[in-house]
């Protein structure tokens, strides 16, 4: 044990220990530069702005500003914005952010996805109308005819043309509903009268 403390206290020691601390400390102040160099500490780039930008012309501005990117599915068709054009990217235009940061796009598709026209026949004007709405078709216009059922749905057209309920419209499609006026036309009121 007193061999062990004299040597402790020896200057073969003392000089061991020095030296393994300065090689500690030059190989942490190594890993660090070499870190701040291979993450380019302190230097970023600005986020362009992508917006409108069809994929093609994004492409080539994201690849010049040294940075990386992934179309993500697209959304809701936008008609503020051209077809297959960027409408939302992340992070956001202005952001600074390290080189070959991953820029984050969706893309406007071609046009509206198509819905199914709900079943909607036989039933009321108003409840018709919130299916309709529900997803995403609107009323343009009710057309009345001689049938016994005041506001009951008969027919469906759209674009003049008459359609049958599960018919695919793009969303935001207007139609026209052919609606009863709560009277019975006069050629049904004779066929019951003959009855």
């Amino acid at each position: 044990m007193r061999n062990f403390l004299n040597f402790l206290k020896s200057k073969v020691f003392l000089i061991q220990l020095g030296l393994a601390l300065l090689v500690v400390v030059l190989f942490i102040f190594g890993v660090l530069q070499w870190l701040k160099s291979s993450t380019n500490h302190g230097e970023f780039v600005e986020v362009p702005d992508l917006a409108k930008l069809s994929v093609t012309q994004m492409r080539k501005v994201v690849e010049d500003s040294d940075l990386r990117f992934e179309v993500l599915d697209s959304a809701n068709y936008n008609p503020d914005y051209p077809r297959f054009s960027v409408i939302e990217q992340n992070p956001p235009a202005g952001y600074k952010v390290k080189q070959s940061r991953k820029i984050y796009v969706t893309v406007n598709p071609s046009g509206y996805k198509k819905v199914s026209v709900p079943e909607i026949i036989q039933v009321t004007l108003r409840n018709a109308t919130a299916k309709l709405r529900a997803i995403g078709l609107d009323v343009q216009r009710v057309t009345y005819i001689d049938e016994f059922g005041k506001d009951m749905v008969y027919r469906i057209k759209y674009k003049g043309k008459y359609i049958e309920e599960g018919y695919k419209l793009p969303k935001t499609s207007k139609i026209e509903l052919i609606c009863g006026n709560g009277s019975e036309s006069q050629s049904n009121q004779i066929k019951s009268d003959s009855e």
